[in-house]
């Protein structure tokens, strides 16, 4: 009898991660940001900058000091981008000198997604990865932001995103610590949630503050995997978890299981008054 309790007590502990979509990608990690072949010098330049790729059209001497950027940056500098239905507002840096987490954290994303100022180089605007028969337009989601149908340059309708979109601990939202724009989990209900799923995204710092930028939420260097360690900030069985749109997270809409709730949890691990640590439920993270 002993012996039967203990197996049934294991079991239901493992419950919340039953079926966890362990994988290991068939196609290469970098996936729609091969550019075609390209690979990374479609974005890095080991030499000189965006003069190195080719293609420099302005004499911005700061090209390539942040992260060997190799695109042309020029036509954003000092753009305006609003987003968030139009609450959040953000002046883009005047130079990739600028030290600031929207340099290396936006500017060189919408150097390709923006789509308007900025030309989109090497890109037609198209997914690249197989979408859920569930979304409304398959396979058609637009990955130039600032040309997405609506109106030109338009970023009124993406989430919020830039140096004052900050990331703040305390009631609604998580129970956690924040210290020179670092956010900790430790709190009663963050540290449940940690342990649920994880807290995988990467906040940007800016006057001690923790904002938001495209590389919170977006991993450019993996598009469809997500490594999950014994070590890491996560309370899931260590192993490669399938994601989509080079998010950090395991988030995966293809899950068949009903019952599924990924792609919510990494909502979760900024917006905790919709969670269930927050509401007084138990449950975990089911795949």
């Amino acid at each position: 009898m002993k012996r039967f309790m203990l197996v049934v007590g294991i079991t239901l502990a493992a419950a919340p991660f039953a079926g966890a979509q362990i994988v290991a990608p068939s196609t290469d990690v970098l996936g729609a940001h091969l550019n075609y072949g390209r690979g990374c010098t479609a974005c890095h330049a080991p030499h000189s900058g965006a003069s190195g790729n080719g293609n420099a059209k302005s004499a911005d001497m700061a090209s390539g000091l942040t992260a060997l950027w190799g695109e042309d940056t020029s036509s954003l500098f000092g753009k305006t981008i609003t987003t968030g239905g139009g609450r959040y507002v953000e002046i883009l840096p005047t130079s990739m000198s600028a030290n600031t987490p929207d340099v290396a954290g936006m500017i060189t994303c919408l150097s390709c997604h923006d789509g308007n100022y900025a030309s989109g180089a090497m890109m037609r605007n198209k997914l690249y990865e197989t979408l859920p028969a569930s979304y409304g337009k398959h396979n058609s989601i637009p990955t130039l932001l600032g040309s997405n149908g609506s109106s030109a340059g338009s970023f009124i309708n993406d989430h919020p995103v830039g140096l004052n979109a900050k990331i703040s601990c305390g009631a609604p939202r998580w129970d956690c610590t924040e210290s020179n724009g670092e956010i900790t989990m430790r709190g009663a209900g963050s540290s449940r949630f940690v342990s649920n799923y994880g807290f995988f995204v990467k906040p940007g710092s800016y006057n001690n503050t923790a904002v938001i930028v495209c590389t919170t939420c977006h991993n450019p260097h993996v598009m469809n995997v997500v490594s999950v360690t014994s070590g890491s900030n996560s309370g899931l069985p260590a192993g490669n978890y399938a994601t989509m749109f080079f998010l950090r997270a395991p988030y995966n809409p293809n899950d068949t299981n009903p019952m599924a709730n990924q792609t919510a949890q990494f909502c979760r691990q900024c917006h905790a008054d919709k969670s269930n640590e927050m509401n007084g439920s138990t449950a975990g993270t089911v795949f």
